[in-house]
């Protein structure tokens, strides 16, 4: 049976520490399947179709990984791609406390859906994607925080302000 994996995110913008999970879950799975959540409720900067293209383009070296996007619960996007797994990212503690409360729902809704938590490389632990467009609205350098093409479109989004 392929492993598939489901990796979500609002990924406003994807960040070198998004990559990273991303990519070592690309190792451990058979497919990873990167799922960009649609929150109406947010206004993001970029919009689920440029996130969507971003992510594309800084997982094209990936074999295995393809990004989709989704609204409504995450278990019931996961159950429909036929995955057994979700994975996400922990920075620090704080992250855990959330995470285990989102993992724990997941499970009553989903018993049969996996929360599978990876440690972010200590390089990336301080990296958010709100820290991110904070520092590159003021035009702060953020290319050692996000793939090229991400630093690129920031760029381009905060050009006039």
């Amino acid at each position: 049976m392929e492993k598939i994996a489901v990796c979500p995110g609002s990924f406003d913008p994807i960040t070198l520490g998004h990559l990273d999970i991303i990519e070592r879950g690309a190792k451990t799975f058979d497919r990873v399947i990167v799922a960009v959540l649609h929150n109406q409720k947010k206004e993001p900067l970029f919009t689920v179709e440029e996130r969507v293209r971003l992510i594309k383009e800084a997982t094209s070296h990936l074999e295995h990984v393809e990004v989709d996007w989704f609204g409504g619960l995450l278990i019931d996007y996961v159950k429909k791609s036929n995955a057994q797994t979700i994975i996400r990212g922990l920075r620090a503690v704080t992250d855990f406390e959330y995470e285990m409360q989102v993992a724990s729902i997941n499970k009553k809704i989903g018993p049969e859906i996996e929360t599978f938590f990876m440690m972010t490389d200590n390089h990336y632990s301080y990296v958010s994607s709100s820290i991110v467009k904070e520092a590159a609205r003021y035009h702060a350098n953020v290319d050692d925080l996000v793939p090229a093409n991400v630093a690129k479109a920031l760029k381009a989004k905060f050009k006039s302000v």
